[in-house]
C-alpha cells in the first residue's frame, strides 16, 4: 500500500506544478494587451451575423488610454465559430458599448467616451466599417454625460428597449452621479436618428434606499418579466460583505415613464456586478453569467471586487436564482477575473466573451479590474445543466 500511495503522488504533483505555472487564459484569447501598456481591457461584446459570423468588441481604459477624450472600441471576427479571430475595425470615439443585429444590420450603441454622449453606429460590411455619429440624423442621440455597460437590446410590442445612466448630477462621485432611465425606438424606424428614440424619465441616487446601505446602481438589463410587463433589472453596490442585490424597475409599455418601489431589491450571485440576463425559450428560463464568490471569500473585501470565478445561472421568476454551472474560475482574486461576460445563444450553445485578468510574459495583471485580455468561450449544450 505504501508504494502504491507514493507513485500516486509522484503522479499528481507534475499536474499540479503544471497548472500554478500556467501563463495564459482559459479560452481563445481574442485580443492581448499587456499591463505596461497602461492600457486596460474593458466592455467585452459579442454578436452574431445572419451568416453565422461571430463579431465582438472591446474598449480600452486606463492611464494612456484616451478614454475620457476619444475612446477607442476594437472590432474583432470569426469565421469559424470563435476557434481564431482577427481584428477588422478600431472605432474612434465609441466606448462602454454593446454590439446587436438588428433587421439584419450590424450595430453599436454606447458612449463616445468617458462620460460621454450617448451615440449608435451601424455598419453594412460585417464590422469593417462604421457610420460616424457626427449629429442627431447620423447616430448622436443624447447630448450629455451618461453611463453605460455592454448591456442586451429586447425587442418588445413593436419597440426596441435599451438601459442606460444619465451621469449628469450635482455630484462627480461614482454611483451618486448615476440616474437609471431607458431608451427606446420602434422596430422599423431609421435607429440612427435621434427623432426616432423615446428616453424615459430619471430615477436619480437615493441614499435612503436599502436602509442607508444604498451606493449605486447601473448597468441595467431590460427585461421582459412573465407576465409581459417591462423591466430594468441593475446591479446595485452596498458595502455589504455577504449579499448582493439587484434593482427591479417597472416600465411603462410606451417607454415614457419608470417607477421603483423601494422593495424591489431582489438578492441574486454576482448581482453586485455587471451581468447579462436573457430569456430562452427552450428552456422556459431566464439565465446569465455571473461572478460568484464562495463563502470562503465573504467577508474580506466588498463583493463587488471579487471576480475570479464566473458561473451560469437561471431563474423561473427573476427572483430565485440556481447556480447551474462553473464556467471559469482561478483562487487568486486580487489579480484574476473573468468579468463583464456578455453573451449570446448560438443553438445548442451559449458563447460569451470575457474581461479576462490573467497572467502573461509580465507576470499577473496589473490587479483584477484592470484586464490584459479579452477571452472567448463556448458551452455546449447548456440547457442539460438543467
Amino acid at each position: 500500500m505504501k508504494c502504491k500511495l507514493l507513485i500516486v503522488i509522484f503522479v499528481l504533483l507534475p499536474l499540479i506544478e503544471a497548472v500554478s505555472q500556467e501563463k495564459s487564459p482559459p479560452g481563445v484569447v481574442i485580443n492581448h494587451i499587456p499591463k505596461s501598456a497602461e492600457k486596460y481591457i474593458g466592455s467585452p461584446s459579442i454578436c452574431i451575423l445572419p451568416n453565422g459570423d461571430y463579431i465582438a468588441s472591446h474598449d480600452e481604459f486606463g492611464p494612456k488610454s484616451t478614454e475620457y477624450k476619444s475612446a477607442i472600441t476594437n472590432i474583432f471576427k470569426s469565421k469559424d465559430k470563435g476557434n481564431t479571430w482577427e481584428r477588422i475595425a478600431r472605432i474612434n470615439g465609441q466606448f462602454w458599448s454593446n454590439l446587436f443585429v438588428h433587421n439584419e444590420v450590424l450595430y453599436i450603441m454606447g458612449t463616445n467616451k468617458h462620460h460621454g454622449n450617448l451615440v449608435i453606429r451601424k455598419s453594412l460590411d460585417g464590422g469593417k466599417t462604421w457610420t460616424i455619429p457626427y449629429d442627431n440624423k447620423n447616430g448622436l442621440l443624447l447630448e450629455g454625460e451618461y453611463h453605460t455597460a455592454p448591456v442586451p437590446v429586447v425587442i418588445h410590442k413593436g419597440r426596441i428597449w435599451r438601459a442606460v445612466e444619465y451621469a449628469t448630477a450635482k455630484t462627480t462621485k461614482w454611483g451618486e452621479r448615476y440616474s437609471a432611465m431607458v431608451v427606446s425606438a420602434p422596430v422599423n424606424a431609421d435607429l440612427l436618428n435621434a427623432k426616432s428614440w423615446r428616453a424615459s424619465n430619471k430615477l436619480s441616487f437615493n441614499p435612503e434606499y436599502l436602509n442607508g446601505e444604498f451606493r449605486a446602481w447601473l448597468e441595467g438589463n431590460v427585461v421582459v418579466s412573465r407576465d409581459g410587463k417591462l423591466l430594468n433589472i441593475l446591479r446595485v453596490h452596498t458595502p455589504d460583505l455577504y449579499k448582493e442585490y439587484y434593482a427591479s424597475i417597472d416600465l411603462s409599455n410606451n417607454g415614457k415613464r419608470i417607477k421603483f418601489d423601494k422593495n424591489n431589491f431582489y438578492q441574486m450571485p454576482g448581482a453586485s456586478k455587471k451581468f447579462t440576463i436573457r430569456y430562452d425559450k427552450r428552456t422556459d428560463k431566464y439565465w446569465s453569467i455571473v461572478n460568484f464568490v464562495d463563502d470562503e471569500n465573504k467577508g474580506a473585501i466588498t463583493l463587488d471586487r471579487i471576480r475570479n470565478e464566473a458561473v451560469l445561472i437561471s431563474s423561473k421568476d427573476l427572483k430565485k436564482w440556481n447556480v447551474e454551472k462553473s464556467l471559469l474560475s482561478h483562487p487568486d482574486y486580487m489579480n484574476h477575473a473573468f468579468q463583464y461576460i456578455d453573451w449570446v445563444f448560438d443553438g445548442d450553445s451559449i458563447v460569451f466573451v470575457s474581461r479576462t485578468a490573467f497572467d502573461d510574459e509580465e507576470g499577473v495583471a496589473h490587479r483584477a479590474h484592470d484586464a490584459n485580455y479579452m477571452t472567448f468561450h463556448s458551452m455546449e449544450e447548456y440547457y442539460r445543466t438543467i
